[in-house]
């Protein structure tokens, strides 16, 4: 039986797991074996700037934390899993699915978002949205649309009316 010491280090382990879980907007489960340490510390350190981390728990501590927050993904806790919690929605998802396409080896399994749970192809959809400032750009690039043809108006007006004086 195990010492009182080592169940209460496990217990504050699904806690913090929980909790992480619970306050991130983003979860990704991905299989990372294959990849070095530095590549690993490469992924780590581009999802700084999104305020990401990535971290690494037995997969029968994640599968507690997992049964606390009511979300089923036992099929796949089997084999070296990392976890990734995002504070923000897209930003993080963007970044593993970048970097999963450059190094074959890290397999993005399933995700929760926003407390649901997501599968690969809902991850990859969410991977494709443009980031915030490309929304604003698109936006902005349709809005002077309108104002470039309004402009064209005016300038055909005004020469209307110095041609009739």
């Amino acid at each position: 039986m195990a010492s009182e010491k080592i169940l209460d280090s496990k217990k504050a382990i699904v806690s913090e797991i929980v909790d992480k879980i619970k306050n991130s907007e983003s979860v990704i489960i991905f299989q990372y074996q294959g990849l070095t340490v530095s590549e690993l510390s490469d992924l780590r350190n581009k999802l700084k700037p999104t305020d990401a981390e990535v971290k690494v728990y037995k997969n029968t501590l994640l599968k507690r934390a997992l049964d606390e927050v009511k979300v089923n993904l036992d099929e796949f806790l089997e084999g070296p899993n990392a976890i990734l919690f995002g504070k923000n929605l897209l930003e993080p998802i963007k970044v593993i699915a970048d970097f999963a396409k450059e190094n074959e080896k890290l397999d993005i399994r399933v995700g929760i978002i926003s407390g649901d749970r997501a599968e690969l192809d809902t991850i990859k959809e969410y991977a494709s949205i443009p980031s915030r400032d490309g929304l604003l750009t698109m936006i902005a690039a349709g809005m002077m649309k309108y104002a470039r043809d309004l402009a064209i108006a005016i300038n055909m007006y005004a020469e209307e009316k110095e041609k009739n004086n």
